[in-house]
């Protein structure tokens, strides 16, 4: 798989790495316009601010202040962008602008943090904790980055046009995107079989605290779609009035719906009168263009789950979703859908390759051995699976809270990765994780039978 190895090593391919993920924050935070970066586009988020400063406090406070106990350089600024926030129903922060620092502050600050972290990695003064000389740590800032780096994209998907600047090679959607074709529902057969979750420790590959410890499931037989859902088969939902139904949702998703006045996925505009979906337009990242009907739909998991009922079908756990990815015929499992060969471009719409979704049936070469399509990146895929620990989880020493915080009942697994997941993070065992009620992060979904 494409993950680092940690053994002691020359720290210089990781610190590449992390230049990398630095250039790919930084290219974002240079198409929010100066006027912009004091919004809240999310209302339960932080403002974009936050996100400028946090990317650095936290590598500073990881790994200078924490492992190699350097003395505080701004105590305010490292509480201030310590943490962010996990949306919860109903629950919003009250912040207002003057409350944060400027951003020729933040980005000074950026700077000198910048250099400090460096210069202490490539020119050591003594010898390097275990944890910096294995390249845990590193991985560890790099991950978070790239994280983040996905997180910006989706914060700020609903600014404005106006507060957002075109990247010089974006290519305009609504003038190059190919006339939407009919995608067939249909399912494949999986048969029984184990599917293998998480990692083992002793494989010396890095992974967060919830990757490990390897865990094999067995899995009855059943059936997935194909494709994940798409806008235009969600279309149909709604003409239904599937949002009209209670008897289609949890109660809990029902009060939320209701609560917001939740009518169709957020990433859609328009009045929807249009029969064929004419009259709805998709609300892309840099330009608004006609729904594309082919690409998967974007959802919380609430909308998912009532869309499978609506179905009589339902979302798939994490291990039968695992046995249809990885899964083969002969029993044996492989790194990724396709095989065992690296990612590449072919294969998938993951690693930083669009803004926007593709064809759910765009990259054929990406297929399981299933014949299931589409399952790495295009999208998060929602399952029924809430997030907890495998047999044998330890926390970070270093960060104890990053998994078992969410260890809380309320959160549900997303496996796959979306068009802005880094092509790291794209590793079998990797686990992300959102509350049911969250319609703006790059979710799709695939129904079982």
């Amino acid at each position: 798989m494409a993950t680092a190895k940690l053994a002691p090593h020359s720290l210089e391919p990781l610190l590449e790495r992390l230049a990398e993920a630095r250039a790919e924050t930084d290219k974002l935070f240079s198409l929010i316009r100066p006027e912009a970066i004091y919004e809240r586009p999310i209302p339960e988020r932080h403002r974009l601010i936050f996100y400028l400063g946090h990317l650095e406090a936290f590598d500073w406070n990881l790994i200078a202040r924490g492992a190699l106990d350097f003395p505080s350089f701004h105590p305010e600024y490292e509480k201030l962008f310590a943490f962010g926030i996990d949306p919860v129903d109903g629950k919003v922060p009250h912040d207002v602008p003057s409350d944060w620092p400027t951003t020729d502050q933040v980005i000074a600050y950026n700077e000198r943090l910048r250099e400090r972290i460096d210069k202490a990695l490539r020119t050591p003064q003594r010898e390097l904790p275990p944890l910096i000389a294995d390249g845990t740590l590193v991985n560890v800032a790099i991950e978070h980055r790239l994280m983040h780096a996905e997180t910006l994209a989706y914060l700020m998907h609903p600014l404005p046009y106006a507060q957002k600047i075109r990247p010089d090679d974006y290519v305009s959607q609504s003038a190059s995107r190919k006339a939407a074709h009919e995608i067939t529902d249909r399912m494949a057969y999986i048969p029984a079989g184990a599917a293998t979750l998480g990692m083992q420790r002793e494989a010396h590959i890095f992974g967060w605290d919830n990757e490990f410890e390897e865990t094999r499931v067995g899995v009855p037989e059943f059936q997935i779609r194909v494709f994940p859902v798409t806008n235009g088969e969600f279309l149909e939902f709604v003409r239904a009035g599937g949002y009209e139904k209670e008897q289609l949702w949890r109660p809990e998703d029902w009060s939320w719906k209701t609560a917001v006045n939740l009518t169709h996925p957020f990433f859609w505009n328009g009045d929807g009168d249009d029969a064929r979906g004419a009259n709805w337009n998709y609300r892309g990242m840099f330009e608004e263009f006609s729904l594309p009907l082919d690409a998967p739909v974007y959802v919380s998991h609430a909308e998912a789950n009532a869309f499978a009922r609506w179905k009589n079908q339902r979302l798939p756990s994490e291990p039968q979703w695992h046995r249809a990815a990885y899964g083969t015929p002969t029993e044996s499992e492989c790194a990724y859908p396709w095989g065992d060969v690296e990612p590449g471009r072919e294969r998938g719409n993951f690693d930083f390759a669009n803004w926007d979704p593709t064809a759910v049936d765009a990259y054929p070469a990406g297929q399981s051995a299933f014949g299931v399509h589409d399952l790495l990146g295009n999208g998060w895929e929602w399952t029924s699976s809430v997030f907890g620990p495998f047999p044998g989880f330890e926390p970070f020493p270093f960060y104890a809270g990053y998994s078992a915080n969410f260890f809380d009942g309320k959160h549900f697994v997303m496996k796959g990765g979306s068009p802005r997941t880094a092509r790291s993070m794209l590793r079998r065992s990797f686990r992300n994780w959102f509350q049911p009620h969250y319609p703006y992060v790059y979710a799709k979904f695939r129904t079982v039978a």
